[in-house]
């Protein structure tokens, strides 16, 4: 017997209907309407009921959105026993033939980071050369997979870097509600041939590196030298974190070196420690100068 649970999520509209085994491989799908759902002879038997407006069938849940003519709690448990009804009498929910390429397998595991709102999601292959970051959706025009994830309702930002995908979260929700969630989003998306970063951001991204270098040479000693400390000592230890660090500028009167903090670095209780008794005693020690002093110019 197949047995449903009747989850809620961030959108009232949106009810999902979960089984305890995967019910796609490694697939999602959006039905708008009847026609649009020949591939699922259960999509098709959902879109019978008036107030259904979209079906997503993904992992190991059905999502329905409804239109605002009915409460969930009307009929909710009557999509359930009809779902239920449905697939113990043998009906099909995905009649798709599987004619692409095959997919490449990878793996996603997840990994903490020393900031509790920020989880590290590591693939098992090369995503970027090019550390970017996300603060909102409106930023994600680089980044298809960015994009996707901000439809979380939970999350807050995005930064993705060489192997992995660092998420930070809204407080509403707790990790191991929604670690799951993401990690087999994430593998689907990446498996499923989704684009992670479109190639002509990393060109200008390399056009960028150019001028930088550039910059670099029109750049005091101590600064060049900062530079090179962060990037040879500071950047391997936070990347392992799921963050990066950018030098932002250096002040020879006051000793103030400013640097830019992204990913799972940004926003972290720890960072300020992190800042203060790591990078700015290395830099002290290592530029022979107890008057160096390191802010972030984010927090």
């Amino acid at each position: 017997m197949t047995k449903v649970t009747i989850k809620e999520t961030q959108n009232p509209t949106i009810l999902k209907f979960e089984f305890e085994d995967f019910i796609t491989q490694n697939e999602s799908y959006e039905f708008k309407n009847i026609d649009e759902a020949k591939a699922s002879p259960l999509a098709q038997q959902l879109f019978y009921l008036p107030f259904v407006k979209t079906v997503y069938i993904s992992g190991n849940f059905i999502a329905i959105e409804k239109y605002s003519i009915v409460e969930w709690d009307d009929v909710k448990d009557a999509v359930a026993e009809q779902i239920d009804t449905f697939l113990n009498n043998g009906g099909t929910i995905i009649t798709i033939e599987e004619n692409k390429t095959k997919k490449q397998p990878i793996t996603v595991y997840g990994e903490t980071t020393p900031n509790p709102a920020a989880l590290k999601f590591v693939v098992s292959r090369m995503l970027t050369k090019n550390a970017i970051e996300f603060k909102n959706i409106d930023q994600t025009a680089p980044s298809p997979l960015a994009k996707e994830l901000f439809k979380f309702s939970y999350v807050k930002e995005v930064f993705i870097d060489e192997n992995y995908i660092s998420v930070t979260k809204y407080e509403v929700n707790n990790w191991d509600e929604i670690t799951l969630e993401l990690r087999s989003f994430i593998k689907q998306y990446i498996e499923n041939g989704g684009v992670v970063l479109d190639e002509s951001v990393i060109i200008a991204k390399e056009n960028q590196e150019k001028h930088k270098n550039e910059d670099f040479d029109k750049l005091d000693v101590t600064s060049q030298q900062i530079i090179n400390i962060l990037e040879e000592y500071v950047k391997p230890a936070v990347a392992a974190d799921g963050g990066n660090i950018i030098f932002d500028s250096y002040n020879e009167t006051d000793k103030v070196v400013k640097v830019v903090l992204q990913g799972a670095c940004s926003g972290c209780p720890s960072s300020t420690f992190t800042l203060k008794s790591g990078i700015e005693n290395m830099l002290k020690s290592m530029l022979n100068d107890e008057k160096i002093q390191v802010e972030a110019v984010n927090g």
